[in-house]
Order: structure tokens, then C-alpha cells, then sequence
């Protein structure tokens, strides 16, 4: 029967004239004949100054592309320096309240890095720089040894002060002596005198496997074994190197960790000044196995950084630099002409940061991530977009616009793995402090702290901001507290799995497959405005619960 209602073949209301509209099948060739599938903008056009002004992650949008696989199959492996790549593009800020050894750790572990703030003494940091480098080994070819004169109490302290207890014995306590046993956790715990020697508890049944052994061949002794460590030895059984259970776990459960191939330890870095004493500083961070250094200055522009530069690829040639902060072209060329392995960008851009306000000096962080790492990219050198980072859509947008990695501070702060304790709020909520380096706080820390462990600080909120010298501080951050987030061991897989789903949004199945069609053009932007913006977040409820992951 014929339809009375509805039909549109009896209806005068039409898109458009019957004569008018096209075969469907022809749609896709008419796109590409016509262009009209160029919607919205190129980056560069987005990021013209001249036309749009400066702009930060929230006056734009990235449009979407084509989906043709799981987001599982997006790839995030991006470089931090020339020569070091991570398999997750997070890097956590060397902030005083974000990073030191435990989140450096965790961070690695997870496939990104931690860079070890430099507010305390150099042998402080040197510690912790040594414990990042010893929690994760393949073999372990400096592994802490005993001797049978050792005490029970002295291997307790060393398990306090290095975190395990396996230690291997040898006939003189050290490397490339004969091994006669081996002491555990399980030894010492509950032995009643401190004073006896080791000799007395240790475990001389020993598995171990010959030097030469390949470190799979070795993992497939351990994982049979019943043991927790596997000492190498020569032919007169003298200890060569050591292999953990405790390491080959590790393996198991983080398989994005950030290692180096021939050590299969995790990758550290630090930030230092670029004071002529910082030179002394660099020594003991470099005998400590740091692979990375990144000189920490709010603006890298100055004769004391390129001088710093020069210096160490001079002197510590194994180390990869990465040089900043900037925010120009030109701050970035005199760096790059210098030497410098990564740059750092952003320049007032952070949470807890004031310089653009005090200082009147900056740019915002979009313009100022795309200007640089297309700059910088001509050199093949990698950018890390610092500051600015609320959530996971200005991750996305920093790494589209060039940089390879993104710095966090305030939003990793709140982490179980960061330093300092959790206290409540007067609203009742669990935070924990932050602060930025710039704070009168940070830069006021030494003397404040006279009594307390942090009398030991370096200055290094006034070293970064270059005010020493200066008989009246100017504040360039504040203080203040964040939101706990839980551990980073669930926070950054969140990240990673926005990240990969964000990707496949845009139609990119890796970061590098992004930043090329970012540069020809391909991925295309749109600006927001304020009443896009408004549009775009939580609108029009009476209540709402914002639960970010699961």
C-alpha cells in the first residue's frame, strides 16, 4: 500500500532539487576532486602569530581522521635525546615535590622518565640516581658483595640502605673472588645476634651458572631454579657478575620499560645548574651511571648554559644533554649550535608558575611547542613540550604540534610516588603539596630548612630563576596542594590508553605517523572559541561525578 505519511517522493521538502542530487557512489571521488575534504586548518596556519595570536592547548582542536584499527595498535615509542628513545612519551618534571628516586623508578618502569630534581646536596642525588640505576639489571656487573667476616647487622643496614638483601659472599668481599655462599633476607631476619659474620647464616648450596652464559640462557637457569639470585662464576669459581629473580620479574611486568640494551638497567636522568659547582655536582651524578642530564634554567638562553654544554660533551661524552628552557627559535639555535642532544620548551606555562605574570616574559605553550620542535626537527633534535600538561587532550595536542615527549609536574604530584606525605584539606579532601621551583618557598628552602633534612638543598630554585645573588627574592611560582591520584602505576596506563585512543581518533597509528601528517598538511586543526570551549566540557547538569579512569 502507498505511504500517506513520511514519503519523501511525495513531499516537496528536499535538501535539494531532485535533478540536483548526485549518485552516493561518486561521493569519495567528487571529496578528492573538489578538496572539500580540507577541512579546518594546516598547523602552520593555526599557529600563525600574525593571524590567530599566541595560542595554548585549549584555543584548538585536533579534527578527526579515519578509523581502520584498535587502539591498541597505536604505537607511542618517541625519542627523549638523539640517541635514547622511550617507548611511552612521559617524562616527569625534576621538581622538588615530583621526582626523586621512587618516582623516577616507577616512571621507567612504565616506559617513560623521571628526571631527579636537584634541590638537595649532590651526594643526595647521586643516591638516588644509584638506586634508579641498580633496581632493574640484567646482569649485575657491580653487584654489592660481602665478605664471611661481614656482620649480620651490617647486611641488615645494607638492606635498609639498598633495598634488597640478597648479597653474595666471596673470600674477599669483593668482585673476582672466589664465591663460598650467599646470604638472603631469610638468613638475617630473625638471627639473634647482629654481631656474628655472615659466614655463620649464609647459604653455601649454591646454582650458578659459568661465565659466557647468555643473559636468556641465564634467565632460563633462574626461572628453573628455586633461588633468588644466580651467581656467574669463572672456571676457579671466583664471582664474575650476578643475575636476580626479583629483575626477571620485572621483565615480566613491565615490558615498556625504559632500558638500556646492554645493561638492562633503567634509564636515570637529573637536572643540575649551570653554577661552576654544578660541574663537581655532574662528576658524582656521572659516577653514580646517569644517562641523561638536563640543565635546568627558566630560560636557556644565556652564555652559562651554552658554556655548561659545551663542557660536557667535552668532558662526559657518554652523557646525552638536553638543554632549556625555550620558547624561540632563537633561544633554540644557540642551544643546538652548542651541542645539545634535547630541548626542553615552555616558559611560564606550568600550574604553579607566575613568570609570564611577574616577568611579562613567555609564550604560550602551543605556539611556542610547534615554532621550536619544527625548528629543532631540521637537527633531528627531540623536544620534550614543558608545562601547560592539565589532562590528556593537551598531551595529544603538544605531541602534535612537534614535540616528542611531554613533561608533567603538578599532574603527576598527587602520585603516591611522589615525595612528601599526604595530609587533608579544610574541604576534607586527601592532597598533597606542590610547589613551583620559582615559590619564594622553593627558593627560601635552604634556610628555612636549617634544621631539618632539607638543609642539605642546593638552591636550586634560585639557580634556575638566576636570583642567587639577589638581596630581595621575586617570586616566579607558588605553593600550594594537588588532588591525590593514586599511584602512577595506574595513573600513567590511563594516560597511555587516552593517548592511544586520542590517535586513533585522528587516524595515526604511531606518534611518528602523526608529526608527518601533521607537517604535510594531513591532519588538520580548528580553532575554539570561548563558546566552543564552554561547549566542548561538562555543560548543562544539575550534578555531576567526573570519574577519569577504572
Amino acid at each position: 500500500m502507498p505511504l500517506t505519511n513520511g514519503d519523501i517522493a511525495m513531499s516537496s521538502v528536499r535538501l535539494a532539487p531532485k535533478e540536483r542530487v548526485l549518485d552516493y557512489t561518486k561521493a569519495l571521488e567528487l571529496l578528492n576532486a573538489e578538496n572539500a575534504g580540507r577541512d579546518g586548518l594546516d598547523a602552520k596556519t593555526l599557529l600563525d602569530s600574525r593571524i590567530n595570536g599566541g595560542l595554548t592547548y585549549n584555543d584548538f582542536l585536533v579534527l578527526p581522521g579515519y578509523i581502520g584499527f584498535p587502539a591498541s595498535d597505536v604505537a607511542l615509542e618517541s625519542p627523549i635525546t638523539k640517541r635514547i628513545s622511550l617507548k611511552t612519551p612521559f617524562v616527569s618534571s625534576p621538581m622538588d615535590t615530583v621526582t626523586e628516586h621512587s618516582m623516577a623508578i616507577h616512571m621507567a618502569l612504565l616506559g617513560g622518565l623521571g628526571v631527579i630534581h636537584h634541590n638537595c646536596s649532590a651526594e643526595n642525588q647521586a643516591e638516588m640516581v644509584r638506586k634508579v640505576k641498580r633496581f632493574e639489571n640484567g646482569f649485575i656487573l657491580d653487584p654489592v658483595v660481602l665478605s664471611p667476616q661481614t656482620t649480620v647487622g651490617e647486611a641488615k643496614q645494607l638492606k635498609e640502605k639498598w633495598g634488597f638483601g640478597g648479597f653474595p659472599v666471596t673470600e674477599n668481599g669483593t668482585l673476582r673472588s672466589k664465591l663460598v655462599g650467599m646470604i638472603t633476607t631469610r638468613d638475617i631476619q630473625f638471627h639473634p645476634s647482629l654481631e656474628d659474620p655472615v659466614a655463620t647464616v649464609m647459604s653455601t648450596e649454591l646454582v650458578t651458572a659459568p661465565s659466557g652464559t647468555t643473559l636468556a640462557e641465564a634467565n632460563a637457569v633462574l626461572s628453573k631454579s628455586k633461588k633468588g639470585k644466580l651467581p656467574i662464576v669463572d672456571s676457579n669459581d671466583n664471582l664474575i657478575s650476578l643475575l636476580s629473580r626479583s629483575d626477571l620479574m620485572k621483565n615480566l611486568h613491565y615490558p615498556l620499560a625504559s632500558k638500556l640494551p646492554h645493561s638492562k638497567q633503567l634509564i636515570c636522568a637529573a637536572a643540575i645548574s649551570t653554577r661552576p659547582e654544578d660541574k663537581v655536582r655532574l662528576q658524582k651524578l656521572a659516577d653514580a651511571g646517569l644517562d641523561i642530564v638536563i640543565l635546568d634554567s627558566s630560560q636557556g638562553n644565556s652564555i652559562f648554559q651554552i658554556e655548561m654544554i659545551k663542557y660536557i660533551k667535552q668532558q662526559h661524552p657518554e652523557l646525552d644533554v638536553i638543554g632549556g628552557n625555550v620558547v624561540t627559535v632563537a633561544q633554540a639555535a644557540n642551544l643546538i649550535a652548542a651541542g645539545v642532544d634535547g630541548l626542553r620548551i615552555g616558559m611560564g606555562s606550568g600550574s604553579a608558575c607566575i613568570t609570564q605574570e611577574v616577568m611579562a616574559v613567555g609564550r604560550p605553550q602551543a605556539a611556542s611547542v610547534f615554532n621550536v620542535s619544527c625548528f629543532a626537527a631540521r637537527f633531528g633534535v627531540p623536544c620534550i613540550a614543558d608545562g601547560g600538561i592539565q589532562n590528556v587532550g593537551h598531551i595529544v595536542k603538544g605531541l602534535a604540534l612537534g614535540a616528542s615527549t611531554v613533561m608533567m609536574g603538578g599532574l603527576l604530584a598527587g602520585t603516591t610516588e611522589s615525595p612528601g606525605n599526604y595530609f587533608v584539606s579544610q574541604e576534607g579532601q586527601l592532597v598533597k603539596a606542590y610547589r613551583g621551583m620559582g615559590s619564594i618557598d622553593a627558593m627560601e628552602d635552604r634556610q628555612s630548612g636549617s634544621t631539618r633534612k632539607s638543609a642539605e638543598r642546593s638552591d636550586a630554585g634560585k639557580a634556575r630563576y638566576f636570583s642567587e645573588g639577589d638581596r630581595l627574592l621575586v617570586a616566579q611560582g607558588v605553593s600550594g596542594s594537588v588532588l591525590d591520584r593514586g599511584s602512577v602505576t595506574k595513573f600513567v596506563p590511563y594516560l597511555l590508553a587516552g593517548l592511544q585512543h586520542s590517535l586513533q581518533d585522528i587516524g595515526m597509528k604511531s606518534l611518528w605517523q602523526l608529526r608527518k601528517a601533521v607537517q604535510d598538511g594531513e591532519v588538520r586543526f580548528e580553532l575554539r572559541t570561548v563558546s566552543a570551549q564552554a561547549e566542548g566540557n561538562v555543560h548543562g547538569l544539575h550534578s555531576f561525578d567526573k570519574k577519569l579512569y577504572s
